[in-house]
């Protein structure tokens, strides 16, 4: 699973590695339990968002790694940005106008920059009048804030 996941240049299902291992899920979920635990205060970290799995360099060794590597910078996001992001991580799957009525302003732009930073996608479609889309996290939210997963988000309203 490690060199699998450590060769992979993305996010791997469970189901790719069940077939890449010829091994049935609650094994593949074994081996991936084994190895968060073996990676336990090393500088990487398993990664797990919903069905997938990626390999990624711990936050506290990320200031390091980028100066190494010296990654094309990204541009910062707004503090709409965040206060968007923050509002679709707590509330998947959460539709837009649920975002603006929490914002309080309209958030058209903002989300789709977001989708194109790939840190939000569409998860479904609600159930309501036009069926609108419905906004949840992606892999790369979890690589951006350096989270193993969505368990890991700080309780809202703690300040961290």
């Amino acid at each position: 699973m490690e060199a699998i996941l450590f060769s992979s240049n993305r996010p791997l299902k469970v189901r790719e590695l069940q077939q890449a291992t010829d091994s049935g899920r609650d094994d593949v979920e074994h081996a991936l339990d084994e190895l968060r635990s073996v990676l336990d205060g090393r500088g990487v970290m398993l990664m797990r968002h919903q069905d997938e799995l990626h390999l990624a360099t711990r936050p506290e060794f990320a200031a390091a790694v980028r100066r190494a590597l010296r990654p094309e910078v990204s541009g910062k996001l707004s503090t709409a940005a965040y206060e968007t992001l923050a509002i679709v991580a707590y509330n998947q799957p959460v539709a837009r106008s649920r975002i603006e009525e929490v914002r309080g302003v309209n958030c058209e732009s903002v989300l789709t920059n977001l989708e194109l930073r790939d840190l939000i996608t569409e998860v479904g479609r609600g159930s309501g009048p036009g069926q609108p889309k419905l906004y949840g996290t992606t892999m790369r939210f979890l690589q951006v804030l350096g989270l193993e997963s969505l368990d890991h988000l700080p309780a809202p309203g703690s300040g961290a």
